[in-house]
C-alpha cells in the first residue's frame, strides 16, 4: 500500500497544477487592463504609457489604460484590489495610494501588503527642494540655519495633505530639527506657480516639470532628495551630502497584480518589464522626466514596498499628518 500511494500523491499533485501551468501559458490571449489613479496626461500617466508599447509587444497584447483618478489614488488601488486576479488587470502606483494613504487615514478599503501582488519597481526620480530666488539661503546648510533662526517664518508648498511631497518636507524637517510652515495645494501645478511667482517660498518637486523654471532662474535649487545626484543638475549636491546624512525623499512607480494572481503570469509579466525598462531608448525616455528606470525582480520590489511603508508609517507618526 505504502508503494501505491508513493507513487498516487505525485500524480494527483501534477494533475492539481496542470489546469493552472496551462492556463498561464495560454496568457494573455486577450488585451491587459492598466488602471493609472491619475488623470489622462499628467505627468505620472505620460511616464506609464511610455512601457505600455514595449510591453505590448512582449506579451502580445495590446494594454489598455484606465486612467481612474480621485482621493489621492485611493480610488484606483481598491478598483485594483478588488478587480478579477486572472492577469488581466494591472495596477500601476506611485507610493501615494499603497505606502503612504494607509498611514494617513483611519481606514483604507485595501490591505497592500495583503491585497497586491508586487511585479516590478518601473522607475525611480528624486524630489528636488526648490526655493524662489528671494529666500535667502543658495544651500542647504544657509537654508537649515535661516529655519533655525526664524522657526515658523518659511513655508513650503505642496500638491495636497498626504503626498509624497508634503512628507518629504516633514521627513526634512524631522532630520534638521527645523520649524518650516507646510501648505498644501490641490495639485502640483498651482503650486509650483505659486513659488515661481513668489507667493511660496520652498517646495519639493519632481524635476520635469520645473526644469524650465530652473534654467530660466525662476526658482534656485537647494539640493537633490536622492542618495545621487542628478544626471539633470550634476553640479547640485545632494541633501545627504550637504550635512543631512540620509535625507532621501523620492517618487516611484511599480506594477502590481490582484493577490492571487497566478505566479506563472507575475513572472510572466516580470520578465516582460524587466526586458523593456533595461533597453537602452528606455533610460532616454524616462530620464527626460527625471527619473531613472528600474525593472526589478518580484522579489526585490516586493522588499521595496515594504521599506516604503515602514519609512512612511515613521515619517507620518512623527509629523502627526492625518486625511480625513
Amino acid at each position: 500500500m505504502k508503494t501505491i500511494m508513493t507513487g498516487v500523491w505525485p500524480a494527483i499533485a501534477l494533475t492539481l497544477l496542470v489546469p493552472s501551468v496551462a492556463a498561464a501559458q495560454a496568457w494573455p490571449d486577450k488585451p491587459i487592463r492598466v488602471i493609472l489613479s491619475v488623470p489622462a496626461g499628467a505627468t505620472p500617466d505620460v511616464t506609464a504609457r511610455l512601457v505600455f508599447p514595449g510591453l505590448s509587444q512582449q506579451l502580445g497584447q495590446p494594454l489598455v489604460a484606465d486612467n481612474r483618478p480621485g482621493a489621492g489614488g485611493l480610488i484606483g488601488a481598491e478598483i485594483a484590489a478588488n478587480s478579477t486576479p486572472d492577469g488581466y488587470t494591472l495596477f500601476i502606483s506611485s507610493p501615494g495610494a499603497l505606502t503612504i494613504l494607509p498611514h494617513l487615514r483611519q481606514k483604507v478599503p485595501y490591505d497592500t501588503l495583503r491585497d497586491f501582488a508586487p511585479i516590478s519597481l518601473i522607475s525611480i526620480g528624486p524630489f528636488v527642494l526648490m526655493a524662489h530666488p528671494s529666500v535667502p539661503a543658495k544651500n542647504i546648510q544657509e537654508l537649515i540655519a535661516l529655519a533655525k533662526a526664524q522657526p515658523g517664518k518659511l513655508n513650503y508648498a505642496s500638491a495636497g495633505n498626504g503626498v509624497a511631497n508634503h512628507l518629504a518636507g516633514e521627513l526634512f524637517k524631522q532630520m534638521t530639527g527645523t520649524d518650516i510652515v507646510h501648505v498644501p495645494y490641490k495639485g502640483a501645478p498651482q503650486a509650483v506657480s505659486d513659488v515661481v511667482a513668489g507667493h511660496m517660498q520652498l517646495m519639493f518637486n519632481s524635476i520635469a516639470p520645473i526644469l524650465g523654471h530652473i534654467k530660466a532662474g525662476r526658482v534656485r535649487v537647494l539640493g537633490i532628495a536622492s542618495l545621487q545626484r542628478s544626471p539633470q543638475l550634476p553640479d547640485v549636491p545632494t541633501i545627504s551630502e550637504s550635512g543631512v546624512p540620509g535625507f532621501e525623499a523620492v517618487n516611484w512607480f511599480g506594477l502590481f497584480a490582484p493577490a492571487k494572481t497566478p505566479r506563472a503570469v507575475i513572472n510572466k509579466v516580470n520578465t516582460a518589464v524587466v526586458k523593456v525598462m533595461h533597453a537602452p531608448e528606455m533610460q532616454q525616455q524616462f530620464n527626460k522626466f527625471g527619473a531613472d528606470p528600474v525593472g526589478s525582480s518580484v522579489a526585490e520590489f516586493a522588499a521595496f514596498v515594504r521599506r516604503d511603508m515602514e519609512k512612511y508609517a515613521k515619517i507620518v507618526r512623527l509629523s502627526g499628518a492625518k486625511v480625513d
